[in-house]
């Protein structure tokens, strides 16, 4: 008789009668002020909501400035660009990522360079970076990914020491701390991402921090068609465009609405209690699953004084299940706790989101370039062997439960080690 919910034997949680925490959260006060803005008619375009946040966002990393844009992706090319970077410069990007942090930097036509990952945070090998550093490298965009923190002590050394500019990619770090300063606050500007499943959300939506004024000035007027920042038009001037006279920026229009604020107000009011839950339960569980055979945590560097979960993550032992296949583990304590059980990014050389070749009318500009750009000229070992042998993630919203739900994840574990033989 099967054992194992995945073969038709009852799960250990019943999620119809137990559920895991729902995500997003909202409240009242969120349709409050929705209706707030309803009624005003001010419904975007730098109103009186979007203001409000972007100076609770910017007290809250602890940056001079914060910017909303419409979504992550974005806010990274903004950020490539306000630095002065585009065609044919180099920048330095983690193999195993969400695509967009290398798509953007096709998108200005540089050239994004993969380096492989830690084996224990996943994030950018901070030994492997200046090997890839040549004449034409302008910056390193970090990823601080799904509970890890990149080495921000080692890549803010070696960007000085090579005149390189820093992005933070922060989309699954709003609220983590690297010794006294917050992810976002650390380089010479901060990427984060509010889609719907972060810990911020606005269903979509993003921002931008840095503390340097010329990077803000052209940040804003980048995601305002060109505008410069309000305030900072000269008297002589009516058009309100960023630049010299016959030096104007050009740009689109990337700017978020006042509803989208809305929810970012409340949102961040909340984060710092989710993310102490999330913390408290992530380390309870890592102490459990530190005694399990076949299943290591990650490791939490000591210099990481507050910690931000996208996604909980630990690496998988095959051969302390008797080889049982990576995914027939994931898939097995899918079965058993009811929720998804996933692999993590597929690398960058290997991703079908991340095909720079399939687009020639875009980014075939020279032969050297279209060589340049190919994925797959790059070796990621690390990053392979993480998602093809050793991954395994699940959502933050998990970590919004009990330390007794935290006991079941464990107990879900041990209950496939003890019975591997019947997915065999």
């Amino acid at each position: 008789m099967s054992k194992l919910a995945i073969n038709g034997a009852k799960p250990l949680r019943d999620i119809e009668s137990n559920p895991w925490p729902k995500w997003p959260v909202w409240g009242d006060e969120e349709k409050k002020q929705l209706i707030e803005v309803l009624e005003s008619g001010h419904w975007s375009y730098n109103g009186p909501k979007e203001q409000q946040f972007n100076k609770a966002f910017a007290e809250f990393i602890g940056s001079k400035y914060a910017i909303s844009a419409a979504n992550g992706t974005v806010t990274l090319q903004l950020a490539l660009e306000a630095c002065g970077i585009g065609w044919g410069d180099e920048v330095i990007v983690p193999g195993l990522t969400w695509q967009a942090t290398a798509a953007v930097i096709l998108d200005i036509n540089a050239m994004p360079i993969l380096v492989d990952v830690t084996e224990d945070t996943w994030c950018i090998d901070q030994t492997r970076i200046e090997e890839a550093i040549t004449p034409r490298t302008k910056a390193i965009i970090p990823v601080h990914l799904y509970g890890s923190f990149a080495d921000m002590d080692a890549i803010m050394e070696i960007a000085k020491k090579h005149g390189l500019r820093v992005i933070e990619d922060c989309a699954h770090k709003q609220g983590g701390q690297w010794k006294d300063k917050k992810a976002g606050s650390i380089g010479d500007a901060g990427s984060f991402s509010f889609q719907l499943s972060k810990l911020m959300t606005a269903g979509e939506g993003g921002a931008l921090t840095t503390s340097d004024p010329e990077i803000y000035e052209k940040l804003d007027a980048l995601r305002n068609c060109g505008r410069r920042p309000e305030g900072k038009q000269d008297d002589q001037r009516t058009d309100g465009f960023y630049g010299d006279e016959g030096n104007f920026i050009q740009s689109g229009n990337y700017r978020i609405t006042e509803f989208q604020a809305v929810m970012l107000i409340e949102a961040l009011k909340r984060l710092p209690e989710q993310n102490k839950l999330r913390d408290e339960n992530a380390i309870y569980l890592n102490s459990m699953l530190a005694e399990l055979p076949g299943i290591k945590p990650m490791r939490r560097d000591e210099r990481e004084t507050a910690e931000a979960y996208y996604n909980f993550t630990f690496r998988y032992q095959k051969d302390e299940f008797k080889d049982l296949p990576i995914e027939l583990f994931r898939q097995a304590l899918t079965k058993e706790l009811g929720f998804a059980v996933e692999a993590c990014y597929k690398p960058l050389n290997q991703c079908s989101l991340y095909a720079p070749l399939t687009k020639p009318w875009r980014h075939h500009i020279t032969e050297e370039y279209w060589e340049q750009i190919n994925p797959a000229r790059f070796d990621l070992p690390v990053c392979q062997r993480v998602y093809e042998e050793e991954s395994a993630c699940f959502h933050f919203n998990v970590l919004m439960s009990s330390k007794k739900d935290m006991d079941i994840i464990v107990e879900a574990i041990e209950k496939i080690y003890e019975n591997c033989d019947e997915l065999k």
